[in-house]
């Protein structure tokens, strides 16, 4: 009986042992993926740091009223000195400042048309407005392209296959003057979506995350951050940054149609910064990798 028993104790440690051995490595592979998904967010709040104190100007000038300007002003005010903390602090290149002033500017002609047609509007008073538009709006769009060069340099982001840019450019040209012609003419944005997936399906984005390499597609890119944007939206509306017809009794949220707008709109900024890190790189390797004739990089 004694030997029988000694055979059965063996045949169950060997059997948890084995066990043991799957609960360690999972247990391990739990800790890492935490511990990675830690320091990507940390990157990536890093990185929205000027959006970060875009909408706590909002907050904060929504609850304590400042004196001396219009709310609008002061907001203008907040973010040329936060445009130019971050060149002095070289948290930003002067290449980079020029994408985003580019892309300020981009922002701010859509918003003067989009308020001309009654899309939405900015009831509060300022000084400093276009055509009824403020002219602190073009920072919101500024700081998306400023996320995206932040997030670059911080991951160390690498593109996979990209498309020629005689393809690309027309792609976002026409992307960028549907916000302005659907009003007009028929609204093609799922066509232009549709051309999207299309055009991107093998384009990769690789980026860095404490030491190893990862890789996305580009087309899923676009969704997440257009996603992000429209949750920033609904924040920056709830502060009064501006104001849908529909939030004119009370604020409701943001139409969710809105998030093909901001996935399109992404690719314009996208396209416009990938063509900064193209012309600056000037090393071969990145060169064919953004081009999209490298060879693909081993994770």
């Amino acid at each position: 009986m004694r030997g029988a028993e000694k055979r059965t104790a063996a045949m169950r440690r060997a059997v948890k042992r084995p066990t043991d051995k799957r609960k360690v490595a999972v247990r391990r592979a739990l800790t890492r993926l935490l511990a990675q998904l830690t320091h990507f967010g940390i990157q990536q709040a890093l990185s929205c740091v000027f959006p970060v104190v875009i909408f706590a100007s909002l907050a904060l000038t929504r609850y304590i009223p400042l004196p001396l300007l219009p709310r609008y002003d002061w907001l203008l005010v907040i973010c040329l000195l936060m445009q130019w903390w971050m060149l002095r602090s070289g948290l930003e290149t002067k290449d980079e400042m020029k994408v985003i002033a580019l892309f300020h500017l981009i922002g701010l002609a859509l918003e003067i048309f989009k308020v001309h047609m009654g899309s939405w509007s900015y009831p509060e008073p300022g000084y400093f407005k276009v055509f009824g538009v403020p002219l602190y709006s073009g920072f919101m769009y500024a700081s998306v392209a400023s996320y995206m060069c932040q997030a670059w340099r911080r991951l160390r982001l690498e593109l996979v296959k990209w498309p020629p840019f005689p393809l690309v450019v027309p792609l976002a040209a026409a992307i960028y003057l549907n916000f302005f012609t659907h009003h007009y003419w028929v609204d093609i944005r799922w066509w232009l979506t549709g051309l999207v997936f299309i055009v991107f399906w093998r384009s990769r984005v690789l980026f860095e995350v404490n030491g190893s390499r990862y890789r996305m597609p580009v087309a899923l890119s676009f969704v997440l951050i257009g996603f992000f944007i429209w949750v920033a939206e609904n924040i920056a509306t709830f502060f009064g940054a501006w104001q849908y017809p529909d939030q004119a009794g009370a604020w409701r949220l943001v139409h969710t149609g809105k998030l093909s707008s901001w996935f399109l709109l992404v690719i314009v900024s996208f396209l416009i910064v990938a063509t900064l890190k193209l012309v600056k790189g000037r090393r071969p390797r990145t060169a064919q990798t953004l081009s999209g004739e490298g060879p693909m990089q081993t994770m």
